[in-house]
């Protein structure tokens, strides 16, 4: 997943397209980003389709749920993150902006 390795490790916020803060996350792994919905859940992953700007992945996280979440690549301290699927049973849709804002708490 190389879009990913250009990625910032440190303390990133998510905030959804409509402006309101979803979450923040120390993100030693870049990979977390992936499953937004889902955060550190134990997942597997198959990478649906990579460039150097953008990655979309289908992953499953057994008792959670599942999604297909797609990262466009900005800066390596933003991306936009595109995700929908199902967790614990409910649907979701997430359209959010990850911004690096510092080093890990």
């Amino acid at each position: 997943m190389p879009m990913l390795t250009r990625l910032e490790s440190g303390q990133w916020e998510l905030r959804a397209a409509a402006g309101g803060r979803i979450a923040s996350i120390c993100l030693g792994n870049p990979i977390l980003l992936t499953q937004p919905q889902h955060g550190a859940a134990p997942c597997t992953r198959d990478v649906v389709a990579a460039d150097e700007n953008s990655i979309t992945v289908n992953y499953v996280c057994p008792g959670a749920g599942r999604g297909r979440t797609t990262i466009r690549f900005e800066t390596p301290r933003l991306v936009q993150i595109d995700s929908q699927g199902v967790d614990r049973g409910a649907p979701f849709a997430l359209r959010a902006e990850a911004r690096r804002t510092g080093p890990c708490d």
